[in-house]
Parts: C-alpha cells; structure tokens; sequence
C-alpha cells in the first residue's frame, strides 16, 4: 500500500520561504517520478512540479520558475519542495504525488487525478 505523507506547511509572510517533505512509503521509490501538486477551494487541483527518478530532470508550472525547486533523497524516500520568494497567490493547499504506474515525468501534469497516488495535502499561507 502506497503513502506518501506531506509536512512543512504553515504561515509565512510574502517573500519568506518554506520547504514542503513528503515521505513515500509502500514500493520502490526510486524507480517512480515524483511531483507536487497544489489546489485552491473550488478550483481543479493543479501540476506545480514534477521530477525523475534519479533527480536528474525537473519540470515546473511556469507561475513557479526560478522561486520553486523540487529535488529528491532516495536514500530517504522523500521528496522536497523548496519555495522562495513566496506570493499570497501561493496560499492554497499543496499535494504530493506518485504515478500509479511509471510515466515519464514531464506527463505527470497531464495525467489524470486517478493516475497517481496522492498525499493528505499541507496547507500553505502566504501573508501580505
């Protein structure tokens, strides 16, 4: 059974910085791509971040280039999302996710909810 569980979250004030974790449990994580995904109330959930398996390539939401890196530990299970720069428009709630099955990880973006295992989501809040 595939969990990936999120932690990092929390109020920061614009310009300010968070690291969001999230640890993968259940299979082999470093086989599988990785990504973040990020959803405001009502509106679709949305791609911000994805990443192969060994690290080597990254793929960004263009709303998030150059403030928002994603990288990985697989000695750890666990994948990170570093944002800078924070805007109050980053004030959503913020997913990780696997692929049920192994995609390159430029299409995790354009792959269906049910396509990927999911996280319990942490709650980012940008100040003004």
């Amino acid at each position: 059974q595939v969990q990936l569980v999120e932690s990092g979250g929390g109020l920061v004030q614009a310009g300010g910085s968070l690291r969001l974790s999230c640890v993968a449990s259940g299979r082999t994580f470093s086989i599988y791509p990785m990504g973040w995904f990020r959803q405001a109330p009502g509106k679709e959930r949305e791609f911000v971040a994805s990443i192969s398996r060994l690290g080597t390539s990254t793929y960004y939401t263009d709303s998030v280039k150059g403030r928002f890196t994603i990288s990985r530990d697989n000695a750890k299970n666990t994948v990170y999302l570093q944002m800078n720069s924070l805007k109050p428009e980053d004030t959503v709630v913020y997913y990780c996710a696997s692929p049920r099955a192994i995609i390159p990880p430029q299409d995790m973006g354009v792959r269906g909810e049910d396509n990927h295992y999911w996280g319990q989501g942490t709650q980012v809040t940008v100040s003004s």
